[in-house]
């Protein structure tokens, strides 16, 4: 039990929801948001020329989205758990279609930057939606729904490349922005229609202090992790970076321990289910992430290279695209292991099914067919990852707390994709070989790659493995309120 005190739970009477419609609303919003993670691949090497700025300057375009995602995601799920759920659903399902306005308007690089960083602020769609499904769904329909809404990461992810590269292939660059915001202001709406507000809150005051902290913390850090082949990962700027993320991030620890009311809950998120899933998360976003950093770049080597298979950016899109599916259809069936062997089993499994996917892919790497089986096999496995992951969470948490130790998990596995970038950038760039005037990466350093992707999710399953067992899931237990919806329990003890 955590020894901080514990907050005042208020469960909202209203009739009861009309919870058909909510899975596949919540699950297409997921889609839509995780669609921002490859939305200007296909544009990225033409953006100094759009926005009139340095290449090192318009990488700004991502790095921006991935630190306002980091920032935005575990504040949204406290605020989600002390405001209501569906509330903070809408306000960043808002920020991803101002965002995409913003940037559809730009034309030079600032509003571009910070269209992209209100597309970032989105990012806690996915763990508020998961954290909406507890409070609404019977425990029998909790496994197979949360599930389908952590798969819809992936899906969004594998779907947006090729979408996106004929978008820009065939209209104008901006095109991709006014899409995007299309597609969010119908998330908007039918969440507005058919989500019912999450019954569950905590109240209390914002940890305003811990939020800054955490925010200077994780900005250091990824900011680091994301620019340091840039800068050099010796200079000074990089070192200075990761040395004030260790300090503040300290700092921060100790004044959420001693705060009343704490941004995260580190007791809670200290108890061993929680703690070891959440480094096992790492180790599958790094896992999940390193097929998308090898499979374009050999689709679209020239092929004259010796392994390059001279595909388009849009074949390139659409050998990834059959992954994303595989995740989402894959997720009932991870709900069904789940409840039959318990989720940390469905983990581990789904860690070795992605290092299978790998080594499937470093032995086979000549043909379109090859790289189409091994991101459909380690879609599988993820998609089987992503389906336990959040259960395993909402194993360990009273309800009050869903929407902030889902953020977290989330949190997690970005912190491990962008690891996975850091390390294949240096792979790639010291292992070259020479194509006429140009280096490019080697074969033996795409294969390297896809060995750390299968080392990382061997990593997660020996981690896995230490996952205390449980008597069941909190959610499962948990006696249901009137209209469908479980009561806050406390969290099985391991």
């Amino acid at each position: 039990m955590s020894d901080a005190p514990e907050r005042s739970v208020t469960t909202c009477t209203a009739e009861p929801p009309r919870t058909g419609a909510v899975v596949p609303v919540l699950a297409f919003g997921g889609i839509v948001v995780s669609l921002m993670q490859t939305l200007v691949i296909p544009i990225v090497g033409q953006l100094p020329q759009y926005l009139n700025a340095s290449a090192s300057d318009t990488a700004w375009a991502i790095t921006a989205t991935l630190l306002a995602a980091a920032v935005a995601t575990p504040m949204m799920g406290r605020l989600g758990d002390m405001y209501g759920k569906r509330r903070m659903l809408l306000v960043s399902m808002a920020m991803l279609v101002v965002g995409s306005v913003v940037a559809g308007f730009s034309d030079t690089l600032t509003p571009m930057i910070v269209g992209r960083a209100l597309q970032g602020l989105s990012s806690g769609v996915i763990p508020l939606g998961i954290s909406i499904l507890r409070d609404e769904l019977p425990a029998e329909r909790l496994g197979s729904a949360t599930a389908m809404i952590s798969a819809s990461l992936g899906v969004g992810g594998a779907l947006g490349l090729p979408v996106a590269a004929l978008i820009a292939d065939n209209f104008d660059w901006h095109a991709l922005f006014w899409t995007s915001a299309a597609l969010g202001v119908v998330a908007l709406v039918l969440v507005l229609a058919l989500v019912p507000e999450s019954k569950v809150r905590t109240g209390g005051r914002f940890d305003l202090v811990g939020a800054a902290g955490m925010a200077a913390g994780l900005i250091c850090l990824l900011l680091a992790i994301s620019k340091g082949g840039d800068w050099g990962w010796s200079s000074g700027t990089t070192l200075g970076l990761f040395a004030a993320s260790v300090v503040v991030l300290i700092a921060w620890g100790f004044f959420e321990l001693r705060t009343e009311r704490p941004l995260v809950d580190l007791r809670t998120t200290a108890r061993p289910q929680v703690l070891v899933t959440n480094l096992a998360s790492v180790a599958i976003g790094f896992a999940m992430f390193s097929m998308s950093l090898v499979i374009p770049q050999v689709l679209q080597l020239p092929e004259q290279t010796g392994y390059g298979l001279g595909q388009s950016l849009l074949s390139a899109g659409l050998v990834m695209a059959p992954s994303g599916l595989v995740m989402m259809a894959l997720a009932p069936v991870s709900a069904l292991v789940s409840r039959a062997r318990g989720p940390k089993v469905t983990l581990m499994i789904g860690a070795l099914i992605v290092a299978a996917g790998y080594g499937l892919n470093v032995a086979l790497m000549s043909e379109v067919w090859h790289f189409v089986l091994a991101s459909c096999v380690i879609g599988a496995g993820i998609g089987f990852c992503y389906g336990a992951m959040p259960t395993l969470i909402m194993g360990a948490v009273p309800a009050s707390e869903t929407g902030a130790a889902n953020s977290l998990n989330t949190l997690m596995r970005s912190i491990g994709t962008s690891v996975a970038s850091a390390v294949a950038g240096v792979v790639l760039a010291q292992m070259t070989t020479r194509f006429g005037p140009y280096a490019l990466p080697s074969e033996d350093a795409f294969r390297t790659v896809l060995a750390l992707g299968a080392g990382a999710a061997l990593l997660g399953f020996v981690v896995a493995a230490f996952i205390p067992k449980q008597r069941g899931s909190a959610a499962a237990e948990a006696p249901v309120a009137e209209g469908g919806a479980p009561e806050a329990a406390e969290p099985a003890k391991a």
